[in-house]
């Protein structure tokens, strides 16, 4: 009776998530935070709308999707306001939509542009060994949140037009920032690596950076299961893939918080004063762990965590009035660079917000996911 009253409790919410946003919109149907410009966070808000119409059967979600891509997407095949020579991963991101669009109408525009934005990753600058660098002007240097902005797009583009060798493409990236950024003894993941170690973030022997901050592995966990979602079961990295995605699962776990179920802005230092539960991290860790226990990729002794997480992120952040839906305590941004340094001070000095579509679209995602699983 108890375990129904709390499945009762935290289903509904990818419901409620997107009627809020489409409360949002204008009287011309537009929402204002998508049509800002093509980028990575309008587009993992509208990859979320669209995964909630076809979940929900519910086209009001998916046609909120659609029509906001379109408006950048020209006849042929055009993106408005993106540039191939940037060589920026963060551009791929909202070009991950094109595969629902392109599923749904047979549009060959949609076709077009995945083309134009797989060609960028082909001519992605790149490290000695291969790694796409994070944008032209981070050279040598390799972040976490690159694996998720470019990966899952180049795995569906393979499986859609069927470039097995654009696979194996991921799956080397995918590979080689873990070995590269990962700490032996907590398991985790440091943000980003320069292999130059000419950034004075980068530690002068492993070119990584200092600490491991939340939504970069979080960044990373959402790559590794949404790209594991278009790997044939016969390629030869997706059981190593596979691994890899629950030995970063149990380190995760290690130092989730136990009274809250919810991570901390810098994962291992949560009695670290300054140091924050923070949103979007803790939601991308419930996304991923839910979606990996969906389809096998987790064993199920993964379910007792991610439920507590997702208990913690309703219990703890969610409010709810007369607007709808609010999300609380999310970090507005960082990086890495000059005068982002990866320090603690740093990570913990950044702005904390509420109602940011960084945290809003993992949110809707992982309810999605979870309600899955109820």
């Amino acid at each position: 009776m108890a375990a129904e009253a709390a499945s009762v409790l935290l289903s509904g919410w990818s419901r409620k998530i997107g009627d809020t946003l489409l409360s949002g919109c204008r009287e011309d149907g537009f929402h204002p935070y998508p049509m800002e410009r093509w980028a990575y966070v309008p587009g993992m808000l509208l990859m979320a709308m669209g995964r909630a119409g076809k979940q929900s059967g519910d086209e009001r979600y998916y046609s909120f999707m659609h029509r906001h891509m379109d408006r950048y997407i020209a006849e042929d095949g055009t993106i408005a306001g993106y540039s191939l020579e940037e060589y920026n991963l963060d551009q791929i991101n909202q070009g991950k939509n094109l595969f629902m669009q392109l599923a749904s109408s047979g549009d060959e525009r949609y076709a077009l542009a995945a083309h134009a934005l797989a060609s960028q990753l082909l001519g992605q600058p790149r490290t000695s060994e291969g790694g796409f660098w994070h944008k032209k002007v981070y050279p040598f240097q390799m972040w976490l949140d690159g694996l998720y902005m470019a990966s899952p797009f180049l795995a569906e583009y393979a499986k859609t037009f069927d470039r097995p060798e654009l696979t194996d493409e991921v799956a080397h990236q995918l590979l080689l920032v873990e070995r590269r950024t990962r700490d032996k003894r907590t398991g985790l993941l440091y943000h980003g690596w320069d292999e130059s170690r000419e950034q004075e973030w980068a530690d002068s022997v492993t070119g990584c950076s200092p600490h491991f901050w939340s939504r970069a592995m979080g960044w990373y966990v959402m790559a590794l299961v949404d790209c594991l979602e278009h790997f044939p079961v016969t390629h030869r990295s997706r059981g190593t893939i596979v691994g890899i995605f629950e030995r970063i699962c149990h380190a995760l776990v290690r130092v989730q918080d136990q009274a809250s179920g919810l991570w901390h802005q810098v994962l291992d230092q949560g009695d670290r004063k300054g140091n924050y539960l923070e949103a979007s991290g803790s939601i991308m860790f419930v996304y991923a762990m839910a979606k990996g226990l969906r389809l096998g990729y987790l064993s199920g002794v993964f379910r007792p965590a991610m439920l507590k997480g997702y208990k913690g992120i309703i219990g703890r952040l969610v409010t709810e009035d007369e607007r709808g839906v609010h999300l609380h305590q999310i970090c507005h941004g960082a990086g890495l660079s000059k005068d982002r340094n990866g320090s603690f001070d740093y990570y913990i000095s950044e702005a904390v917000v509420s109602d940011h579509y960084m945290g809003i679209g993992p949110l809707l995602l992982a309810a999605l996911e979870v309600e899955r699983l109820l």
